[in-house]
């Protein structure tokens, strides 16, 4: 693997200020962290959380002379484009095992996972919910295992980090509350510890309510402990996983149109109308300020 030193030498993702005519007199301020802006010009789907959560994963696979990285998703699966994408960015190769049967044309994130050299393996869902029980093995000496999503042991330092230089770019981190989109829920494992004690508040893109319980779960296994100030909030998916809506799509067309920020369907399109939703409600204190962060996925788009 090679130009791995992008991993370590990175300037800190930039902050940029929200003003929506809506929100006027609400008396919260909208802060937006951009880890969408993470990506290397040459590979632009390499950002965001994945980004964060693949940063030690490519480093220990370097380390380890490792020469294809296998992993599995979704067709709609961020995760999918952003090892793609690095496998092109860092010289080795990728597959990707993708839940259900393939439907042509292929969308944009797996035509663009194919355009940057990944080898797709389309599985039926049953086989997909073994080999996500099973876990992923390599297949030949030099393979590394990246699982479903990318939240692993390796992850959760590389989003503890996004957390850390976040709060040296707070000016009032107590009067906080920090938002993430959750798929996995791995981001906001690692966001939580990161804030150390700022408020984190994770809005679900999939139904069911085992968003909690899922972080409880990472914490439990990779520090040992609970971690306080936090919380999650369902009702925001517009129908599940990939699933959109009329309401939606024009939320997100309009905020473009307002602030120049585009976003996914998938993940921050649902955190960012779930923020200007809770604070139209009052959700936030009067005087308060939150921070969404924008985790990418735009190939999605």
């Amino acid at each position: 693997m090679t130009n791995l030193q992008l991993l370590t030498q990175h300037t800190p993702s930039p902050i940029q200020e929200v003003s929506l005519p809506a929100l006027e007199g609400c008396d919260v301020r909208w802060l937006v962290k951009r880890d969408d802006l993470l990506a290397p010009p040459e590979a632009p789907d390499f950002c965001g959380n994945k980004w964060r959560k693949m940063k030690y994963n490519l480093l220990e696979a370097g380390q380890q002379g490792c020469t294809r990285l296998i992993t599995m998703g979704g067709a709609f699966s961020n995760h999918i484009a952003a090892v793609a994408a690095a496998g092109l960015l860092f010289g080795v190769d990728t597959v990707g095992y993708i839940r259900g049967e393939a439907a042509y044309p292929l969308n944009p994130t797996l035509q663009g996972a194919i355009d940057n050299g990944m080898k797709l393996r389309f599985v039926s869902r049953e086989a997909y919910r073994q080999l996500r029980e099973k876990g992923l093995q390599p297949e030949y000496p030099g393979d590394y295992p990246i699982p479903e999503g990318g939240t692993n042991a390796l992850a959760m330092p590389g989003c503890r980090e996004l957390g850390e230089e976040l709060l040296h770019q707070l000016d009032d981190p107590g009067r906080t509350t920090v938002a993430v989109a959750c798929g996995t829920g791995g981001t906001l494992a690692g966001l939580i510890m990161g804030l150390q004690g700022v408020n984190c508040l994770g809005i679900p893109v999939l139904k069911g309510d085992f968003m909690t319980t899922t972080v409880q779960g990472y914490h439990d296994l990779f520090t040992g402990r609970q971690w306080p100030h936090w919380q999650t909030i369902d009702g925001f998916h517009f129908g599940g996983y990939a699933k959109i809506t009329p309401v939606l799509l024009s939320f997100m067309s309009d905020f473009y149109t307002q602030t120049g920020i585009p976003l996914d369907k998938v993940y921050t399109g649902k955190l960012f109308y779930a923020i200007f939703e809770l604070i139209q409600s009052g959700f936030f204190s009067p005087g308060s300020t939150v921070v969404s962060i924008h985790s990418g996925g735009l190939q999605g788009n």
